[in-house]
């Protein structure tokens, strides 16, 4: 049955959050551990939908899955019997493509269908099959399934045309038991990207130079067992800090790296909130009407794009025009029109919004149409006067667990009920008064 989220606005967030794993690090991670024979350990998992499809799709293939509890996970590679993943599931994620590079490091041999994930654009893999191709195998796409294989793959230099981050990891995971050295060029620097290497590189692999432009690599015959903790979620932490200065609040963000959350830290400051780094948390508070900037989202360490819809649903509270420029996918503004909707005045001339602040926003009926645009419509229903419901919550719940009761933790509104039942509306807004 589909759920809403019903929130009713107007409650400054106040408190503290724990962060979850990074699911983007995750996705990268989960593959990886199937490139041994061995035993491997993960936690500080994330417990969401796009991890649990991936988990559901590696069994599939025949692997050993023990999930010891949901943010651990005992992954055995030993048993796969089946290097075709094709399942109506696998293509809604768009990270069932590591399974690519991680099956043919291992077995020379992978065909996995062509990824699906939020239409946020379009996010061509022709850079993952160049990549593959320089290390030797051939690659084809028939009947929406990606064959890739080879005799052995051999290390290469490889310069990626455009910073891509799942380009960049899916190379990693081919090149690391490859003969000899691969580099790759213009490789994408995101935190984990980094965390998927310090995984490879406490499996055994030998990869130099995560998080800066160029990687190195030098193949080794095999990996091995390991226990690994996951990073925290830099987007789900970036959420949060947004909410809390939307809602005029005071929120002590823990289990973060602050030094991943510095291009958030930087605008918040800039438009007049307060941002306190501590060793692993953040705290924002913000007191006042906060002002106007110009964003544009860029590669790490630039402003993330999976920030985007959050810092222009704040602006679209603050004063004066502010102009959000989308550099790196071209569909990310399809929250604009549930935003006008509640009250603000956001105009889009082609990857530009251009944002006139207004002193507030109004509930209405709203739907989400991907994930992150799904929590700025969250967070616009925590500022706004009124009731709000949100549908299509599906989206969100692929990146952000147990969002609703972290929410309501901070002392705001809001509860997922059953969609179109009338009773559940009323017994909350009974609740409420």
């Amino acid at each position: 049955m589909e759920n809403q989220y019903i929130i009713k606005g107007g409650t400054p967030l106040h408190g503290e959050v724990t962060i979850g794993g990074a699911k983007n690090a995750a996705l990268g991670i989960l593959a990886a551990a199937i490139m041994t024979n061995d035993t491997v350990v993960i936690d500080n998992l994330p417990n969401v939908r796009d991890i649990n499809v991936l988990l559901d799709a590696i069994a599939g293939i025949g692997a050993t899955v023990r999930r010891i509890d949901p943010h651990v996970v005992e992954i055995n590679g030993s048993t796969i019997g089946d290097v075709a993943i094709d399942s109506d599931t696998i293509r809604k994620i768009r990270a069932s493509y590591y399974l690519l590079g991680a099956l043919l490091g291992k077995y020379n041999s992978a065909n996995v269908s062509l990824p699906g994930g939020c239409d946020i654009g379009s996010r061509p893999i022709d850079l993952h099959l160049k990549g593959f191709r320089a290390l030797g195998a051939t690659v084809s796409i028939e009947h929406g399934m990606i064959n890739a294989s080879a005799d052995h793959l051999t290390g290469n230099h490889i310069f990626l045309d455009t910073v891509s981050v799942g380009a960049t990891i899916n190379i990693m995971l081919a090149a690391c038991m490859a003969e000899g050295k691969t580099v790759i060029e213009n490789a994408a620097k995101e935190p984990h990207i980094v965390d998927v290497s310090n995984f490879l590189n406490s499996m055994g692999a030998s990869i130099k130079g995560a998080g800066t432009d160029k990687i190195r690599i030098t193949g080794v015959e095999s990996l091995h067992g390991s226990e690994y903790s996951i990073i925290p979620d830099q987007i789900e932490a970036g959420t949060f800090m947004i909410a809390a200065a939307a809602t005029r609040g005071d929120v002590l963000i823990k289990n973060v790296i602050p030094k991943h959350l510095e291009a958030i830290s930087v605008k918040l400051v800039e438009i007049g909130a307060t941002v306190e780094e501590l060793d692993d948390a953040v705290r924002v508070t913000c007191n006042d009407r906060l002002s106007h900037t110009q964003i544009k989202t860029l590669p790490y360490p630039g402003f993330p794009t999976d920030m985007q819809p959050q810092i222009a649903t704040l602006l679209a509270l603050s004063t004066g025009t502010s102009t959000v420029t989308e550099s790196i996918f071209e569909n990310r503004f399809r929250y604009v029109d549930e935003l006008t909707r509640m009250g603000a005045s956001i105009k889009v001339e082609g990857n530009v919004a251009i944002i006139e602040g207004v002193e507030g926003l109004t509930g209405a009926s709203i739907s989400a149409p991907d994930l992150r645009a799904g929590a700025a419509l969250v967070v616009a229903a925590l500022v706004a006067e009124g009731y709000s419901t949100i549908d299509s919550i599906h989206y969100i719940e692929r990146g952000y667990e147990n969002f609703e009761d972290k929410i309501a933790a901070l002392g705001a509104s809001m509860e997922k009920i059953p969609i179109d039942d009338d009773r559940a509306v009323q017994k909350f807004k009974l609740k409420i008064g």
